[in-house]
């Protein structure tokens, strides 16, 4: 039955190539899609994580005081960005409305052909944390179906040898359990516990975490979850060009990622 799933992760960078570069060495993953064009003052690629996708944007280089480089500035360099959810096409305009109407939350931006996709992202002064960005798109109950702006062969770049799927997203704030109460108020879940005691949404397949933030980098999306099919090579990998910092610890992008 459809619900809602993380399917995608934005990551904002000063050197695209070398983020790219950093997650290709480690999980043996590629880039399966590239906007030629740019978006909103950014270049972007999209790279396969099994059925879920992690997104690297960069500031163009003509695209000054677009929203990625003033985040780039706000939080001291590389960092997690948006959270991009799955949401089932049967209650996706049902729930927008709640969300603009009874819970006033701005939406900032708004694409697709209302076909075969819509998406709609959230205001982060409305909902902090990350910006949080809501798509229905076509076959949702497949979860290896299809998904805006990957490419329509996304599935010819997959590499899932080493990591499979992404599993959770960790926003870092001073007060987890006032964030998670605003975050379960706009996803229409209830609270949960994960195993170590932080709050965090139980979603399909995946949850949001919330722990308190200790890196002094402030607000905003700081790690993930990642499903591996071979974690050791993973580690290996990440030991021999420095990205290891921990037991089953990865850092790239400023990103804790977590192998499972």
């Amino acid at each position: 039955m459809a619900d809602i799933r993380i399917r995608q992760i934005c990551l904002v960078a000063f050197d695209i190539e070398r983020i790219i570069g950093q997650f290709n060495a480690v999980f043996g993953v590629e880039v399966c899609y590239r906007n030629a064009t740019g978006f909103l003052g950014l270049n972007n690629c999209l790279i396969p994580f099994g059925s879920e996708f992690i997104e690297i944007v960069t500031p163009k280089p003509e695209g000054h005081d677009s929203a990625g480089e003033r985040f780039l500035q706000r939080r001291g360099g590389d960092g997690g960005y948006m959270v991009i959810c799955q949401h089932p096409v049967s209650t996706f305009q049902n729930f927008r409305k709640r969300l603009e109407g009874d819970l006033g939350i701005r939406v900032v931006a708004e694409f697709g052909d209302g076909k075969i996709g819509s998406v709609f992202q959230l205001h982060p002064k409305d909902l902090p944390g990350a910006i949080a960005e809501f798509q229905w798109y076509v076959d949702e109950d497949n979860p290896e179906g299809p998904w805006f702006q990957v490419g329509p062969n996304y599935w010819d770049y997959k590499h899932t040898e080493i990591v499979k799927g992404i599993r959770a997203a960790e926003i870092q704030t001073m007060d987890p359990t006032k964030l998670a109460a605003r975050w379960s108020e706009v996803y229409g879940k209830p609270v949960s516990t994960d195993d170590e005691g932080n709050p965090c949404l139980k979603l399909r397949n995946s949850e949001i975490r919330f722990v308190v933030e200790r890196d002094g980098r402030g607000e905003g999306l700081g790690g993930l979850d990642l499903v591996m099919t071979d974690r050791d090579k993973a580690l290996a990998n990440a030991e021999k060009i420095g990205c290891r910092t921990g037991e089953n610890l990865v850092t790239i992008c400023n990103m804790r990622l977590r192998l499972l």
